[in-house]
């Protein structure tokens, strides 16, 4: 990650960890989900689980787990206090990554935990995958629209914003860069497209057969020396004929001047038996 985009996971991390809930069993619940000993050092962090343990003192604190961590109930849980878990357990337990235009929130928890965490992020309609890497479970988010919407159920406010104000602009700067390409390769294939034309066409006119073709390929002739950098559809326009017309004249043009050593487009001064005249097939008049 760049070191913008560190310190505003650093910012939205340090806005959660100063939410100070105001019910008893939120704070107990959050308290649960920080644990024992919290991954993350931060000392935002630090100050919560200190300041948790210290307002919950007198509140019930669930039976801890297999591995020391306090247990939940997440089932007789309200979603408030489903909500406060959760932002315990982003603080304690998950990582928040932004590198190359992509959100990627993850928790690494004990590896019975992962598949509880998903299916319970799953009922809070926050669908994850889960996997195990090297012992532990690893609970992942890679859309950023499933991230955003749970940042902002756990209380993320300024910070969130900022993210998702950072996530439009890259998005519009990829779409403008898309266009500006998809431009910029239209155009080079349309000033090598014209230089082909235009050699095509001066050839053409060297050795007289440019004057022998149909009057409308003459016509795209002169409009493409005129206008060489038009496109088909300009030509098109400004001669008043389909786009379809000008570019099968072109093809035409090029197609000819390829075969300039073999008397292409012109008619043969010859007669078929019959009186017939036989003709190029190439120089036949465009439809």
């Amino acid at each position: 990650m760049t070191r913008a985009d560190r310190d505003l996971v650093a910012a939205l991390r340090a806005e959660l960890a100063a939410i100070d809930p105001s019910r008893p069993c939120d704070r107990v619940a959050e308290a649960a989900g920080l644990g024992q000993a919290p991954v993350q050092r931060e000392s935002a962090v630090a100050r919560l689980a200190h300041r948790l343990g210290r307002r919950s003192a007198e509140a019930a604190t669930p039976p801890p787990t297999a591995d020391g961590e306090p247990g939940f109930d997440w089932s007789r849980a309200a979603d408030h206090c489903r909500m406060a878990y959760l932002r315990g357990r982003f603080l304690a337990r998950g990582s928040l990554s932004l590198a190359g235009a992509r959100t990627h929130l993850e928790f690494v928890v004990p590896a019975d935990e992962a598949p509880v965490l998903a299916a319970w992020l799953a009922d809070a309609e926050l669908p994850a995958s889960w996997r195990l890497r090297r012992g532990r479970g690893v609970v992942t988010w890679k859309s950023s629209e499933t991230v955003g919407m749970f940042l902002r159920r756990i209380g993320a406010g300024a910070a969130l914003l900022e993210l998702e104000a950072r996530q439009v602009s890259r998005a519009l700067r990829g779409e403008l860069n898309r266009v500006l390409n998809a431009e910029s390769a239209n155009l080079q294939r349309v000033v090598s497209a014209a230089g082909r034309q235009l050699d095509a066409i001066g050839r053409l006119e060297a050795d007289g057969r440019l004057a022998e073709q149909p009057y409308l390929v003459r016509l795209v002739a002169d409009a493409r020396r005129e206008t060489p950098e038009a496109t088909l559809a300009e030509i098109a326009d400004r001669l008043s004929l389909h786009r379809s017309a000008v570019q099968r004249a072109l093809e035409r043009l090029e197609r000819l001047a390829l075969h300039d050593d073999e008397g292409a487009g012109r008619r043969r001064r010859g007669g078929r038996p019959g009186g017939s005249v036989a003709a190029d097939p190439a120089a036949a008049p465009l439809a």
